[in-house]
């Protein structure tokens, strides 16, 4: 999955390579609706000093996004979503809880406009992710789940498939570091590394 940022930023290059640049101006909008997965990295980490593997699960929900242009070709992006929900599994354990997350990216980003169809474009930002509605289960029911907020880097990378002169199609990717602090009955067990790609398609409105 983590070839997925890298093959759509090697595609922007060479579209906006092979085409001419078409000036986004300066002053526009553009709102975007679609949908997302928020798939975490493979390896999430361990807890109780080594011991204890964890996994957290994918979920997918719809997305909103806004652009404003604060200078020709040159935007800044606010991400918003309904609140993702992902499985807590342990090695050895299986399910032990579940939580939920808002993940807000604030991003500035470069649109690589051509006369053609397709207008690839790449943006670097920053994410907050604010944990809630913790719940634990399994071996761990009863228990007291509790995940720090986070706060990282995170990277952009994707495609406008123009459908007219103020829509497109959207398929993108973004990578977000975030990082939380878990704690079991107010012990801290230690820091899980979610580290995901988020991606998916959207419908896309300029103004």
């Amino acid at each position: 999955m983590r070839k997925t940022p890298l093959m759509l930023s090697a595609l922007a290059l060479a579209v906006s390579a092979a085409a001419p640049a078409m000036a986004q101006s300066k002053g526009d909008w553009t709102i975007g609706a679609g949908v997302h997965q928020v798939a975490p990295k493979s390896d999430n980490g361990s807890l109780a000093g080594g011991t204890l593997a964890v996994d957290v699960g994918n979920d997918v929900k719809p997305t909103i996004t806004g652009e404003y242009f604060i200078a020709d070709n040159l935007g800044i992006e606010v991400l918003a979503a309904l609140p993702f929900k992902h499985d807590i599994n342990i090695a050895g354990l299986g399910r032990v809880g579940s939580t939920k997350h808002l993940p807000p990216v604030v991003s500035l980003q470069y649109h690589f406009n051509s006369a053609g169809k397709v207008s690839p474009f790449i943006g670097a930002g920053l994410n907050y992710t604010t944990f809630f509605s913790e719940s634990t289960g399994g071996a761990l029911a009863g228990s007291k789940l509790k995940l720090d907020d986070s706060f990282g880097l995170a990277a952009h990378v994707g495609l406008d498939f123009n459908i007219s002169p103020k829509a497109a199609i959207r398929v993108d990717a973004r990578w977000a570091d975030i990082d939380t602090d878990v704690r079991l009955d107010g012990a801290k067990l230690g820091t899980v590394n979610i580290d995901p790609l988020v991606y998916g398609a959207s419908y896309v409105v300029r103004f």
